[in-house]
């Protein structure tokens, strides 16, 4: 018999290595290999073949008729949009964040209001006791009606448990908490934690009951334990926010029943998270009168036009000093991408200067439509000549200094002409559609220059 082979596994990412090293050769991390007791690896012997001996697997045409997947409504819509329309019956969601941004708080309001429908739910705690998730709900004023509460961490107690109660909705809070004892080593190991899903998520395949996982998150903010972790599950849903602002923002970055594209918008209060409903009045509170370097953007979220403000400032340095970019909300990249065309193209001089952008309340904006309004921005704070307060901005911008044309332009004028505004500075493409607002043109950034500087 052929000598069994032990593995060291990442704590970190997951890799696999045959030997102990000192270093990760996939993300790098040190002293982060352990040994996984729990999978031995046996060498491949060419007897064994799998050829035969199994049985057929049925086979299934593609354009055989399938039934949409029954959803269970939250009872939370902007819960519910970002899950696509409601939790699915048998499927596994995985929901991150960093500590204290509300993933619990939001679950344990999702659960009680399924719960209060006659729906059965078992929240699972492996991090409080139930008398502490009970005192949380009663601040929350969340109804204890028929909403099971337990405090385990035995994937084999919790299984057993719900193979008695058989549950339509099955919490667990969190995933790095639980432990197989078929497993060797402590909760939160990579072996650990994927075992321990592995056999949550096949419960509930066969039963049919909705799986929800809390997974924690690392210190640059992807979720922990293993990659694999989210290859297993149904749905995967990050929950962002600054804890120093009111708004929170869920947003899917997996789901096999929807799309990845919606977010629900809610704000942390004394009772709990509450919904909002119309996220560009959050954004933009507390807005004056125009000032040098504030655009407001009309970003889109999936089918959601959100209107934020984009904050820029300059500063105008001695010679030889080194010039400093920072960025919040945006990707710096992109930020000296614009400089540069900036520079090239409309003969401005950023290199003096240094250069700060920000999104306002903390929002994190991905769209490339918002070039056009970062420019407009970096004119306006190195001029010191205000865009007005009533105008938006958006647009592609490209190498060449051209501006490009974006999706669903209707959607975002819409959007901005609701909330009050009543001019738009778009690409020429865009200046044709009609949508109630005063809309400016341009081919290029040298023409937009040209009409903030006045010239």
């Amino acid at each position: 018999m052929a000598k069994p082979k032990k593995r060291y596994v990442c704590q970190a990412c997951g890799a696999v290595s045959p030997r102990w090293q000192g270093q990760c050769a996939d993300c790098g991390d040190w002293n982060s290999l352990v040994e996984d007791a729990g999978a031995v690896v046996t060498p491949f012997s060419a007897r064994h073949d799998l050829r035969s001996g199994g049985r057929r697997v049925e086979l299934v045409g593609l354009d055989a008729d399938v039934a949409l997947p029954p959803r269970t409504s939250t009872g939370i819509a902007e819960f519910d949009r970002a899950l696509g329309g409601g939790l699915v019956a048998g499927s596994a969601t995985l929901i991150g964040g960093d500590p204290g941004i509300g993933k619990s708080t939001l679950l344990l309001q999702a659960a009680g209001s399924i719960a209060k429908r006659g729906i059965g739910v078992i929240y699972v705690s492996g991090e409080e006791a139930a008398d502490q998730v009970r005192l949380r709900a009663r601040r929350l004023g969340v109804d204890a009606g028929g909403l099971q509460l337990a405090a385990a961490t035995s994937v084999r107690d919790i299984l057993t448990t719900l193979a008695e109660e058989s549950p339509a909705l099955v919490v667990i809070d969190s995933i790095q908490t639980m432990y197989s004892d078929l497993i060797e080593g402590a909760p939160g190991t990579v072996s650990q934690v994927r075992a321990a899903a592995h056999e949550l998520i096949r419960f509930a395949k066969e039963t049919g009951a909705a799986l929800v996982l809390v997974g924690h998150v690392t210190k640059e903010g992807s979720l922990a334990g293993p990659r694999v972790l989210e290859h297993m599950v149904d749905t995967v849903l990050a929950f962002e926010g600054e804890r120093s602002h009111q708004y929170r923002i869920l947003r899917a970055t997996k789901n096999r029943f929807g799309g990845t594209d919606e977010i629900g918008v809610f704000a942390m209060q004394e009772s709990g998270l509450s919904e909002v409903s119309n996220p560009s009045a959050l954004f933009l509170t507390d807005r004056g009168d125009a000032v040098p370097g504030a655009v407001v953007f009309p970003a889109l979220e999936g089918t959601r036009p959100v209107l934020v403000e984009i904050q820029a400032l300059t500063v105008r340095l001695a010679s030889g000093a080194t010039p400093r970019r920072a960025v919040v909300g945006w990707d710096s990249g992109r930020l000296a991408m614009i400089l540069a065309v900036l520079e090239a193209r409309c003969g401005l001089s950023f290199s003096t200067a240094e250069v700060y952008l920000n999104i306002a309340s903390g929002y994190r904006v991905s769209d490339p439509a918002a070039d056009l309004a970062v420019a407009a921005a970096l004119v306006s704070a190195l001029a010191e000549r205000p865009v007005p307060a009533e105008a938006v901005a958006f647009g592609e911008l490209a190498l060449s200094g051209a501006l490009r044309p974006v999706s669903h332009s209707a959607l975002r004028l819409k959007e901005a002409a609701k909330l009050g505004f009543e001019r738009a500075l778009v690409p020429s493409a865009v200046a044709a559609e009609k949508n109630g607002l005063a809309l400016t043109g341009f081919r290029g950034l040298r023409e937009l220059v040209d009409h903030l500087l006045g010239r």
